[in-house]
């Protein structure tokens, strides 16, 4: 059965999507523009995402969380960019992520998962790594619309648009 597992699937996937939609829209000049008051770039940004992704979720029942070939720091190092480059790490680490929820049925759920030498039922640390993936997905997304300005295409329902978008509420829940 995979009713929870395909509703934390969904989650997953509705975070990859704002942050494509979100990406879409940065000129390749500004992937590596630092944010305000000397902030993570959004290349900075994929890097530690992507790494986190492939670390907790590569071997997610039988090795730590925290791989020895992870060099965290590393990914948090100032760095220019193509779009292109960006995409490959981006990708990697979805890819990783939404590879091993393919996997999972909902009787792993009260499986054990170690982060950091610490036991986690598998449910907890699907809470603890979605929220640490939306906290990043809203990063990108803020500095993004910070580029753009009047120029951003909204990712959700416009402003102003509220009661209309509430007539047909298309995009409650993830695909």
């Amino acid at each position: 059965m995979r009713e929870f597992i395909s509703s934390i699937e969904g989650e997953y996937r509705r975070y990859k999507s704002l942050g494509e939609g979100a990406l879409r829209q940065v000129r390749e000049d500004e992937l590596s523009k630092a944010g305000p008051g000397d902030g993570n770039s959004i290349a900075v940004i994929v890097w530690h995402l992507s790494g986190n992704l492939r670390s907790r979720f590569t071997d997610f029942f039988t090795t730590d969380g925290e791989k020895p070939w992870r060099k965290r720091d590393e990914e948090f190092e100032p760095r220019a960019v193509t779009y292109a480059e960006l995409l490959e790490r981006w990708n990697e680490g979805w890819k990783t992520v939404l590879g091993t929820l393919e996997e999972l049925t909902d009787s792993d759920l009260s499986r054990t998962v170690t982060i950091r030498g610490v036991g986690f039922q598998a449910h907890e640390a699907l809470h603890r790594l979605m929220a640490h993936t939306s906290y990043h997905v809203g990063q990108i997304v803020y500095l993004a619309k910070s580029f753009r300005g009047s120029e951003w295409k909204s990712l959700s329902i416009p402003p102003g648009q509220s009661e209309e978008y509430n007539k047909n509420p298309t995009r409650e829940k993830p695909r």
